[in-house]
């Protein structure tokens, strides 16, 4: 019963590392790129309220479809939210635009939501 179980374990730690390496090799593993960002995800935020002159309400790591290492962040001011891209490794705004999603419409942007 003690081999049954050790071989169960053994081939758990074999499945998990392969996957880990897995992920980490096709870029699905956002923590090995957020680890090898030159900013942090406070120096991005800081840098998108100021770009937007608001106040953050989100913001998450990924990869842009250039393949640029970004952190999205969301950003509030007055009635506007703003979605804003900061370069990981420079610190730079790579775009800003008005998000016409949010505010009282759904994911959808179709329906009003009953809060």
């Amino acid at each position: 019963m003690l081999k049954a179980t050790k071989l169960v374990l053994v081939a758990a730690a074999l499945t998990t590392i392969g996957a880990v390496s897995y992920a980490a090799k096709s870029g699905e593993n956002e923590a090995v790129g957020i680890e090898q960002a030159k900013i942090s995800l406070s120096q991005a935020i800081a840098t998108a309220e100021q770009h937007a002159g608001g106040k953050a309400t989100r913001a998450e790591f990924e990869k842009t479809k250039a393949g640029i290492s970004a952190f999205d962040v969301e950003v509030v001011n007055g009635a506007n939210t703003f979605d804003v891209s900061v370069d990981a490794n420079t610190g730079t705004v790579i775009s800003s635009a008005q998000d016409k999603m949010d505010g009282d419409r759904d994911s959808e942007g179709d329906q009003e939501k009953d809060d």
